[in-house]
């Protein structure tokens, strides 16, 4: 355990069980993640070809730029299917409000869809989030679309991908990695970080939720993932040293050809260990 969390920056690139690049700032981070959106977008585009992604609401910081990157450059997104990966739920059926300050539905109608112009934006049909009830409509939509092309995230403190959290009880490699869209109950540890957006007030947190599952995720064409906070350092080194395994769920990354993940320095370089 100890062997993976000294592992050097150039070691991280080299040796990792993932592709790895690494950039100097989250600056540089933020306008990477929309930068790599946009040209997908653009390159399908370019070819008359439709696009479908996996976006996630965390990180959010790369939304204003990519908003302006589509309303400067005037890139047509009425082609675009947009699948978020996420929601809160006040129960097992039900969705947090749509004006709560946590709901990702909101945030994407106010911070992305309604900056982007009118004549451009994501076509409302063309959105989707997970649906309690209605779980298997994502993967029907995707089958339709004929996959993803591209899947954007990043990671949680257990290693999360989405709101995919390590399984409390025993489960095979082969079974969580065709998980799919569902309800479920978000661990302490989420609900600790993710309470930093509302104060630390982690018993505010909802405690469910529903998520696109490992099996549309891990479908994707493409995965690319973005690490930007310092709480991410030991996370990272586990997906990359350590074992394949639900315990990590980002350590399903090893199994994609072409999955990549861009860090933050702070996120990549060695930091002091000792016993």
């Amino acid at each position: 355990m100890k062997d993976m969390y000294t592992r050097s920056r150039q070691e991280l690139i080299e040796d990792g069980r993932v592709a790895v690049e690494i950039v100097d700032t989250a600056e540089e981070l933020y306008a990477r993640m929309a930068r790599d959106l946009f040209d997908e977008i653009e390159s399908n585009n370019g070819r008359s070809a439709p696009t479908a992604l996996i976006l996630p609401v965390g990180p959010v910081e790369q939304y204003p730029l990519f908003v302006d990157l589509v309303n400067s450059r005037r890139l047509d997104l009425r082609n675009v299917t947009v699948f978020n990966m996420d929601e809160y739920m006040i129960s097992a059926n039900r969705y947090i409000p749509r004006n709560h300050t946590l709901s990702f539905r909101g945030f994407m109608e106010r911070e992305v869809y309604g900056r982007i112009d009118k004549d451009l934006t994501v076509p409302e049909e063309n959105r989707f989030f997970p649906e309690p009830g209605n779980e298997g409509r994502v993967q029907e939509k995707i089958r339709e679309l004929g996959g993803v092309d591209l899947c954007q995230g990043g990671f949680g403190i257990n290693g999360h991908i989405a709101f995919n959290e390590p399984p409390e009880e025993g489960v095979s490699v082969e079974a969580f990695r065709e998980y799919p869209t569902r309800v479920l109950r978000i661990s302490r540890e989420t609900r600790i970080v993710n309470s930093m957006k509302i104060g630390g007030c982690y018993d505010l947190m909802p405690s469910w939720c529903i998520t696109v599952g490992m099996k549309e995720i891990l479908s994707s064409r493409k995965l690319r993932f973005y690490l930007n906070r310092s709480w991410q350092w030991g996370v990272l080194r586990k997906v990359l040293f350590g074992d394949l395994t639900p315990a990590v769920p980002a350590s399903f990354l090893q199994m994609h050809d072409e999955a990549k993940i861009i860090a933050a320095a702070e996120v990549a370089d060695p930091i002091p260990w000792s016993r």
